[in-house]
């Protein structure tokens, strides 16, 4: 079983980056389709974006897209969200999803998650 643990959260003005980690250990790491998602004060948690195995492959959730982007460094075992153009409606606590397969991360009740890092985004 993967154990995954998200960093770099924390407060920004709006307009601002961050670059969020998740470290994985326990697991092989390369073997792993990586996700990330969010879930908002009184929201439902959503996918944000998603890399394949080997990273060639990525996926975003609309809101998102050209804003955010998800890389990964298997030498390090380590996904990474680079969030630029913040606005006040990405405040959010943001996980780190693994799975074997797209499906599987993009199914809430698959797969492993990590414990969270908040994100917010002043005005």
């Amino acid at each position: 079983q993967v154990q995954l643990i998200e960093s770099g959260g924390g407060l920004v003005q709006a307009g601002g980056s961050l670059r969020l980690s998740c470290a994985a250990s326990g697991g092989t790491f390369s073997s792993y389709v990586m996700g990330w998602f969010r879930q908002a004060p009184g929201k439902e948690r959503e996918f944000v974006a998603d890399i394949s195995w080997s990273g060639s492959t990525t996926n975003y959730a609309d809101s998102v897209k050209g804003r955010f982007t998800i890389s990964r460094d298997n030498a390090k075992n380590t996904v990474y969200l680079q969030m630029n153009g913040l606005n006040p409606e990405d405040t959010a606590v943001y996980y780190c999803k693994a799975g074997y397969s797209m499906v599987q991360v993009r199914r809430q009740e698959l797969g492993s998650w990590g414990q969270g890092t908040p994100v917010t985004v002043s005005s």
